[in-house]
């Protein structure tokens, strides 16, 4: 057994200890702390801020609040990464003066307790700092103390803060943006955002300290994975395949979309997801136009293509994979065509990218291969010439671009955020998904696979998921889930 591991159980069997001295029976399979991760590597994350924002400064990262409704608790994705601790309403402070952390956390509640399990609170203090290898933890009334300490020390003038919202269950930062421009539009909310809202209690009532954004470091480190964070997203891509490789072999006509979605959550769960890491796009016929069509309510009839898009979240480890294939198991002519041409250009680009120089380098190389292909393919409607032919100029133009990115970045979020100027680096991870379109029919052609930078080269992640013709009709003649277990109509 791995010493690490051995250790972290022994650790959890005196929290329990505590947690049934105190009147809250322990319950089985309660682990509280991450296994995904030992101590020493949020110790070098937080080792990374101290050395970005020196010593004349300290970060203060607020967690998730309690979730609204019966919704299992998700840690936002800046808190974890910093100390793996999965409480709600819980602070980090990073104090760059002595490089020490101290972790706030509620107060024990005991009758919550009674009814939901052992929670860690900041009673376990000595079993807290074991577990997550912080410095010291207190309740959360003592965190304004902290700042009045801090301000004692005359060299302290910067309180560096996430600005950028939080990014929870199935939330990358886009949405998060979204969400807020929403409520900023309506007439009748208006509400700040939890992070500006704390920003604003920090500028009101310390003022003193210059509040700086700590979102740029974070998302600079996020950027570059460790092996650990690899791994578990090699693992969240593994159960993104699974399901979409199951959705072949058991799609039919005469199904609804939302099948396949409820397909692509058993596998999930069934291997340990903590979720979805975004809503299922599974888009039969014209809905595919529609690139974050999420309904599911469409029966798929014969002769539709269908995309299907969706991810679980592993450990706080994302994935983002597509495929598409035909409804009926065959590949008519026109979508052999046009598909066979799309996937000859994104292998094209797949086979271009590498470590050691920039997305644009990558993108213009491709484009030069996909000449080669838009010259020996034929269509059979005149369409899906100008289609091809729009393709592949629009890859040349966007390969041309001083910001040119071959796809978007993957890790805690399925959007993670980060720079994209400079060259790919090993443990960079992204995808890359070009679109093909026919605007007269409404026809929307797409893959998507996760690519890991290495020290010698790429790793798809995905690839054991077909993408070939004759793959994907091979695997739907085989049985699947939902042809063994019809619904009810």
């Amino acid at each position: 057994m791995n010493i690490r591991l051995a250790l972290a159980r022994v650790l959890c069997a005196g929290v329990l200890a505590a947690g049934m001295a105190s009147g809250a029976p322990a319950q089985e399979g309660f682990s509280p702390f991450t296994t995904d991760y030992p101590p020493e590597e949020f110790a070098a994350r937080r080792a990374a801020v101290f050395d970005a924002i020196g010593k004349s400064a300290f970060a203060i990262v607020a967690g998730a609040p309690t979730p609204v409704g019966y919704i299992r608790f998700r840690q936002s994705n800046d808190f974890y990464y910093l100390c793996g601790v999965e409480i709600p309403n819980a602070y980090l402070l990073l104090d760059g003066t002595n490089r020490k952390t101290t972790l706030f956390l509620p107060h024990r509640n005991e009758p919550r307790e009674k009814g939901e399990g052992k929670v860690l609170s900041s009673e376990d203090a000595e079993e807290v700092r074991k577990l997550s290898g912080v410095d010291a933890v207190a309740g959360p009334e003592l965190l304004g103390e902290s700042f009045i300490r801090l301000l004692h020390r005359s060299n302290v003038r910067a309180a560096y803060t996430p600005l950028s919202p939080a990014e929870g269950f199935a939330v990358s930062r886009d949405l998060g943006l979204r969400r807020i421009a929403d409520i900023a539009s309506d007439p009748w909310d208006g509400s700040p955002s939890r992070e500006g809202r704390f920003a604003a209690l920090l500028r009101e009532r310390f003022p003193q300290f210059e509040v700086k954004d700590l979102t740029p470091t974070l998302d600079s480190l996020r950027l570059i994975k460790r092996p650990r964070e690899i791994a578990m997203i090699r693992r969240a891509t593994r159960l993104s395949g699974l399901a979409l490789i199951e959705g072949m072999r058991s799609t039919r006509p005469g199904q609804y979309e939302r099948e396949l979605d409820g397909l692509a959550k058993f596998i999930y769960y069934r291997n340990g997801a903590q979720g979805e890491a975004y809503y299922s796009l599974i888009a039969s016929g014209r809905n595919a136009w529609y690139p974050h069509y999420n309904a599911g309510r469409r029966k798929m009839e014969d002769g539709d293509f269908l995309l299907m898009d969706f991810a679980p979240d592993v450990g706080y480890a994302m994935s983002d994979v597509t495929r598409m294939w035909p409804v009926n198991g065959k590949f008519s002519t026109w979508q052999r065509e046009l598909y066979g041409f799309y996937l000859a250009c994104y292998e094209a680009i797949l086979h271009s990218i590498r470590p050691g120089v920039t997305a644009s380098v990558c993108m213009q190389e491709a484009v030069k291969k996909m000449d080669g292909i838009l010259a020996s393919s034929r269509f059979s409607k005149e369409t899906h010439t100008r289609a091809a032919k729009a393709f592949v100029e629009e890859y040349r133009k966007s390969a041309e671009r001083a910001d040119a990115s071959l796809g978007h970045w993957v890790g805690m979020a399925t959007h993670d955020d980060g720079p994209r100027e400079g060259p790919l680096k090993p443990g960079m991870v992204f995808t890359i998904e070009p679109a093909l379109r026919v605007p007269e029919e409404k026809i929307y052609v797409r893959l998507e696979d996760v690519i890991v930078i290495t020290e010698k080269g790429t790793e798809v992640l995905s690839d054991f998921v077909p993408r070939d013709i004759s793959g994907i009709e091979k695997l739907m003649t085989e049985n699947g889930l939902l042809k063994s277990y019809p619904r009810e109509d």
